[in-house]
């Protein structure tokens, strides 16, 4: 009994830092310093519920979904499903591939943790974009409707502007949480923090560039 109570305890205390994170990212990302199967297991849903959230606000955010309206046979419940899944889809990769890539880094840096604790820093500074996707995506769609899915919209103007720079300030928040988890699970200096980031990030920025550009 006393061993499922400390279970439920534990996974309640990571609910919590998956909201706490957004107010003091330092003490959540200091608490992944603990590695234990435990600690990790009891981390799962939360981060489960973060990456996934952040994953829909992800592939709302991107151009083709600026598009699926413009083919008249589809309609708000395609657009959901496929916001539901493709999120799911950006979530795995950001959360195994991002993972990956931090963990990389860190290593080439001089840096002892493990893949999973990299993975888990990564999921938890997504707060920001599954926070945009309950707070800034509702916003839009009570301000343009479907027209945010549709070329030409009403969202053309300055009002859809400003929701995409406000997608994208919630995506540079997650990008600032990273930079803070990385120097909390590993005790180093925001410079030495900041090129691990940005180590990390490389490959992605490349491949953009080179899709844009080809």
């Amino acid at each position: 009994m006393s061993t499922r109570a400390e279970e439920a305890g534990l996974d309640r205390e990571w609910f919590l830092r998956a909201l706490l994170v957004l107010q003091a990212p330092r003490a959540v990302f200091v608490a992944l310093r603990d590695d234990s199967d435990a600690a990790a297991y009891a981390r799962q849903e939360p981060l489960l519920a973060l990456t996934w959230l952040a994953g829909i606000a992800g592939v709302l955010a991107s151009s083709v979904a600026r598009t699926l309206l413009d083919d008249p046979v589809r309609d708000g419940l395609v657009v959901a499903i496929w916001a539901f899944i493709g999120g799911g889809v950006y979530a795995a990769a950001v959360f195994w591939l991002g993972g990956a890539l931090v963990h990389g880094a860190s290593q080439a840096l001089g840096g002892q943790g493990t893949y999973r604790r990299a993975r888990h820093v990564v999921g938890f500074a997504c707060a920001p974009l599954a926070l945009s996707l309950v707070l800034l995506w509702p916003i839009g769609l009570a301000a343009y409707g479907g027209d945010l899915f549709r070329t030409g919209g009403s969202d053309g103007g300055t009002g859809g502007d400003v929701l995409i720079w406000t997608a994208i300030a919630f995506g540079v928040w997650a990008l600032a949480l990273l930079v803070i988890g990385v120097r909390a699970v590993h005790g180093w200096t925001w410079a030495r923090s900041l090129a691990t980031v940005a180590i990390a990030a490389a490959p992605i920025v490349l491949l953009t560039l080179w899709h844009e550009f080809l």
